[in-house]
C-alpha cells in the first residue's frame, strides 16, 4: 500500500510523505501500515465509527436539513508531532496567551495600549465583545483566560502559523480525549512503539485549575459546568466534562443568587457555588445585565462576580481579544507588554478598515480568504479561488459598506495528512487547536491537541459543521 505517486498533486507540506519518501517521525507507523491489508484497516475505522456511535460522540449542525445531531467523523490515520516542534509550539501558545491576558487587564482598566498608539481606540469601541459592563471588574489573579484553544495551521514553508483565537468557550477537547481512547483499541501497539505523550491528565489538570481559582480559602471548592442545555452544539462535550471531573453538570435555572453569592439548588438545600466553568456565551449570562429575554443564564450572577464571590471561567468580555481584527494586533501586543518578538506568527491578515490593505485585498479577492470578524465555525468566509463573479462582487459591497466587519488573508495551502477515505489512503488538509489551562501557577498544555480535517478533497474548511472531521494527534519523543 503506498500514497507516494498521489502526494505530488499537492503543493504543500505534507506531514507524512517528502517528495523523497517517508519523514523520519512516520516510519514506524508507515511501516506498521504497509504490514496490514486494507481490508484490515477499513475495519479498524468501522471499529473506530462504532465506538463513537455507542459512545454518543457527536456534534450539532443547526442548518442541516437532514438532522440535526451528527456522529463526529474521525479518521485513524494519526497526525504526528516532533517533540521539539511541540516545544516550539508550547512556548509560542504561553508567550501569546500572556500578552492576551495582559491586553485583557488593560482594555478593562486603564487601556494604556490605546493610550500609546498601539490599537486605535475605534477598533475596541467597535468590536460587539467589548463590554463596558465589566469595566473595572477585578478577576481572580489578573487571569481572563483560563482556558484556551488556539488554532494553529502548518504552511507550505513547514512553519506553524496562527490562524485564530479562541478565548471565550472553546470547544473540542472532549474530541481531543476520545480520539485518543479509540486510537488505544485500533493501534494499541503502535501507540507504545511511538512512545507517544499521554494527554488523559487534562480533567485532572482543569480540575486542579478551578480549585485554584476558588474565592474561597476552602480545601475543596464547588465547581459546576454551565450549560445552555440539550440543544447546544457541543453538549455532548459538556456531559463528557462533567463525568470525567466528576463535577455537577448545571442549567441556569438550576442557579440561584442570595446576597451577591451563587447557590446550587440541590436535595439537601441550597450548596454555595465557587467557581462557574460557563458554555454559555456572554450576552445570555445575566439577564438583568445582558439579554433580558435570555432564559439561559441566572439573573444576578454578574453582580456576585463583581463582588468577587464567584469565578467564572473564562472571564466575561474575553470576546473583544478574540476578535479576528483584534488578531491583526496581537503581535504588536506582544511586543508591547512582553517586549519579545513572537514565536508563533499570525497568518498575515489584512485590516479592512485601513484604507491601502483593504485597495490590495480588492484588488486581489481571487486569491483572499475574507472573513468576518466575529464568525466562527467556519461560517461567513469566502475563499476567493472557489467564488462565483457574483459572491466576489458580494462580498466587496459588504467590504466598503462595512471595512470593520471584515478582514482578509491570502489563502494558504494547509499541510496535509493520509486519511482513510473510501478504502484508500489520500491527503487531505489539517489544523491543530492545542488546549491551554491557564492559573496561578503559570500556563499549562498538554501534549496533544485537536487534529482537524478537511475530508472533503481539495477543501481547505476543516469545521465540523462544514464537513470537517478529526484525528488523533501524536506527540512524539525523538
Amino acid at each position: 500500500m503506498s500514497i507516494i505517486n498521489s502526494m505530488t498533486d499537492f503543493k504543500g507540506w505534507d506531514e507524512m510523505f517528502t517528495f523523497e519518501g517517508v519523514r523520519d517521525r512516520y516510519k514506524q507507523v508507515f511501516d506498521s501500515l504497509l504490514n496490514l491489508p486494507i481490508e484490515t484497516l477499513n475495519q479498524k475505522a468501522l471499529q473506530a465509527a462504532d465506538f463513537f456511535m455507542n459512545q454518543g460522540i457527536t456534534f450539532t449542525v443547526y442548518a442541516d436539513n437532514k438532522g440535526i445531531e451528527r456522529i463526529f467523523p474521525f479518521d485513524i490515520i494519526p497526525r504526528i508531532i516532533t517533540h521539539s516542534e511541540w516545544n516550539h509550539i508550547s512556548e509560542g501558545i504561553k508567550q501569546r496567551l500572556k500578552a492576551l491576558n495582559m491586553f485583557l487587564a488593560d482594555i478593562y482598566s486603564s487601556q494604556n495600549i490605546i493610550r500609546d498608539g498601539i490599537v486605535p481606540a475605534r477598533l475596541i469601541s467597535t468590536c460587539p465583545h467589548f463590554l463596558k459592563e465589566v469595566v473595572g471588574v477585578r478577576v481572580p489573579h489578573n487571569i481572563y483566560v483560563h482556558i484556551a484553544g488556539i488554532d494553529l495551521i502548518r504552511g507550505a514553508d513547514g512553519v506553524f502559523y496562527v490562524l485564530e483565537d479562541n478565548l471565550r468557550t472553546p470547544s473540542g477537547v472532549s474530541y481531543m480525549l476520545e480520539n485518543r481512547e479509540v486510537t488505544k483499541r485500533i493501534f494499541p501497539e503502535m501507540l507504545t512503539a511511538n512512545q507517544v505523550k499521554m494527554i488523559n491528565t487534562y480533567p485532572l489538570e482543569l480540575n486542579n485549575i478551578f480549585a485554584s481559582l476558588s474565592p474561597r480559602p476552602v480545601e475543596q471548592p464547588n465547581v459546576v459546568i454551565l450549560t445552555p442545555g440539550i440543544y447546544n452544539s457541543a453538549y455532548y462535550e459538556h456531559t463528557f466534562l462533567a463525568r470525567q471531573m466528576g463535577i455537577p453538570l448545571v442549567e441556569g435555572r438550576d442557579l440561584v443568587i442570595e446576597n451577591n453569592k451563587v447557590y446550587m439548588k440541590t436535595t439537601s438545600g441550597l450548596q454555595q457555588v465557587d467557581v462557574v466553568y460557563r458554555r454559555i456565551d456572554d450576552e445570555y449570562m445575566d439577564p438583568t445585565v445582558f439579554r433580558s429575554d435570555s432564559l439561559l443564564g441566572v439573573p444576578g450572577i454578574m453582580s456576585a462576580y463583581r463582588k468577587g464571590n464567584v469565578t467564572l471561567v473564562n472571564a466575561v468580555g474575553n470576546g473583544v481579544a478574540d476578535d479576528k481584527a483584534v488578531y491583526a494586533y496581537v503581535p504588536d501586543m506582544i511586543k508591547y507588554y512582553l517586549n519579545e518578538t513572537p514565536i508563533l506568527p499570525n497568518v498575515p491578515t489584512y485590516r479592512m478598515e485601513i484604507m491601502d490593505e483593504r485597495e490590495h485585498v480588492l484588488a486581489n479577492l481571487d486569491s483572499m480568504v475574507v472573513k468576518q470578524t466575529n464568525q466562527s465555525g467556519g461560517y461567513g468566509m469566502v475563499m476567493g479561488n472557489k467564488a462565483t463573479e457574483e459572491e466576489l462582487e458580494n462580498i466587496k459591497i459588504s467590504i466598503l459598506d462595512n471595512p470593520r466587519n471584515y478582514i482578509a488573508q491570502p489563502i494558504i495551502q494547509l499541510s496535509t495528512v493520509p486519511c482513510l477515505v473510501d478504502g484508500k489512503l489520500v491527503p487531505r488538509h489539517v489544523d491543530l487547536r492545542p488546549y491551554a489551562l491557564c492559573g496561578p501557577d503559570g500556563i499549562k498544555i498538554v501534549p496533544g491537541g485537536l487534529t482537524r480535517v478537511a475530508l472533503r478533497e481539495g477543501s481547505l474548511i476543516v469545521n465540523s459543521s462544514q464537513g470537517g472531521g478529526s484525528k488523533d494527534t501524536w506527540v512524539i519523543r525523538e
